[in-house]
């Protein structure tokens, strides 16, 4: 995906005002997510993405340790000047659904077996349960 094209998307999500805005909530949240993927998924991720961005997600920030959707949503906020959570979860969603959409479905459910359970929902690919099969309906 070029990078015009990228960021128009998120752009177009998250209702930015400028490509300022949405490149900025871009960097944050793919430096982020770049700490908690490993391997050929990561860089799989990187080949679908813009250079600038995949060299962002392949360079990521440091994490101690894998961050629950929640506290990766807090972090964004932390990391971008004036955004509440409420306003991160919102910039989270952008860029990781318009990453999703980018990576493809298969690439997408890869990615989000590396990460913590609710990943799905800021991606935009929530994970519907299984339904429950006959045998588990049964009386004994």
């Amino acid at each position: 995906m070029s990078w015009p094209a990228f960021l128009d998307k998120v752009q177009e999500r998250g209702s930015y005002r400028s490509p300022h805005e949405a490149e900025r909530a871009a960097r944050t949240v793919l430096a982020l997510l770049g700490a908690h993927l490993v391997g050929k998924d990561r860089s799989d991720l990187a080949a679908k993405l813009p250079e600038t961005f995949a060299l962002i997600l392949l360079n990521p920030l440091q994490a101690a340790e894998p961050l629950s959707p929640e506290r990766f949503v807090r972090a964004t906020a932390a990391w971008i000047e004036g955004a509440t959570e409420q306003t991160a979860l919102w910039d989270v969603g952008a860029v990781l659904s318009v990453a999703a959409d980018a990576a493809g479905e298969d690439l997408t459910q890869r990615l989000l077996l590396q990460l913590p359970p609710g990943y799905d929902l800021l991606f935009g690919h929530p994970v519907l349960p299984r339904p429950p099969a006959e045998s588990d309906t049964k009386q004994p």
